[in-house]
């Protein structure tokens, strides 16, 4: 997708212009999930975003990305599955809690190393999403890698990402680094939908109440700062980890949870961003041929 921006660019966008990727006709909306570093729990918000997603009756894939660290296999339950080739010499992705999902960790052994450089990686990621059976996708979740690597940039140069959502913590030195991850998306022309603060708080079963164990956040603060929307704050369950241990996410495992809920609520504030975003670039190509049509049978030569 083609994104129009002011040379007074927020983080997250670029003014310098970069031909745009082929779109994929059977994926509406790529979204890319992303973080300035590892330990956020960005695959968390990846795998439960995706789901949500999936649960408001869209049609939706899940790409692990994160060819160093795949962790969607385990997440979704899916570990052992292994991906078959149709007659069409398609990867069939495999399928898990109403979405499609494919990751390295299914083609390798759990305790084996991906040592791949930068070309082999951007690559594999390519194929992933040309390669691969995904059928008509409303949204393709994209769970990247942390940090600025090859992968993203491979990805950003190859595949029309149609935003991306970062994903944070409280600390200020988490925001420092995930300001590095949207000012990258911003050199690829990737519009950065907002930021996910996760892990924001406890939330305490036994008497309803929350404690902000990492300290006070200051990311609604600093995203304002940098002109960055702030997509809302994620608080620590005590059911997040053992179930996606057992492949089922927190919006599976406990639906009617606080967690759950937010996580409903961000796939619906995501997926408003998305259509408004494509609503407007639809709204371009007609803009341009009403004016030119109008102004063709308005004119009339003068007489004589």
């Amino acid at each position: 997708m083609a994104h129009n921006h002011s040379p007074q660019s927020r983080p997250g966008q670029s003014g310098a212009p970069r031909p745009s990727p082929a779109r994929l006709p059977h994926i509406r909306n790529i979204l890319g999930v992303g973080a300035g570093k590892g330990g956020v729990g960005k695959s968390t918000v990846a795998a439960n975003l995706a789901i949500s997603l999936a649960r408001s009756g869209a049609s939706v894939g899940l790409l692990d990305a994160d060819l160093y660290g795949p962790s969607v296999p385990i997440m979704l339950g899916l570990r052992g599955a292994k991906p078959t080739v149709n007659a069409n010499s398609k990867i069939v992705p495999a399928e898990a809690h109403g979405i499609k999902a494919i990751s390295i960790g299914f083609m390798i052994q759990d305790d084996m190393a991906v040592a791949w450089r930068g070309p082999m990686v951007g690559q594999a990621v390519t194929q992933f999403i040309r390669d691969v059976e995904w059928g008509e996708l409303d949204y393709l979740i994209v769970d990247l890698p942390p940090g600025t690597g090859d992968i993203i940039l491979s990805l950003g140069q190859t595949v029309p990402l149609d935003g991306a959502v970062v994903v944070s913590t409280p600390q200020d030195v988490a925001f420092a680094d995930v300001l590095r991850a949207v000012k990258m998306f911003g050199m690829l022309q990737v519009e950065v939908l907002g930021l996910v603060e996760n892990m924001s708080y406890f939330h305490c079963p036994d008497n309803g109440k929350d404690y902000p164990i990492f300290g006070p956040s200051n990311s609604d603060r600093h995203c304002a700062e940098h002109g960055l929307p702030f997509l809302g704050a994620l608080p620590i369950e005590l059911g997040v980890s053992p179930n996606a241990d057992k492949g089922r996410p927190i919006v599976v495992a406990e639906p009617d949870s606080k967690l759950s809920q937010l996580y409903v609520q961000l796939a619906a504030d995501i997926a408003a961003k998305l259509e408004a975003k494509r609503a407007a670039a639809d709204a371009l190509p007609e803009f341009g041929k009403d004016f030119f049509h109008d102004a063709v049978t308005e004119y009339e030569p003068p007489k004589g």
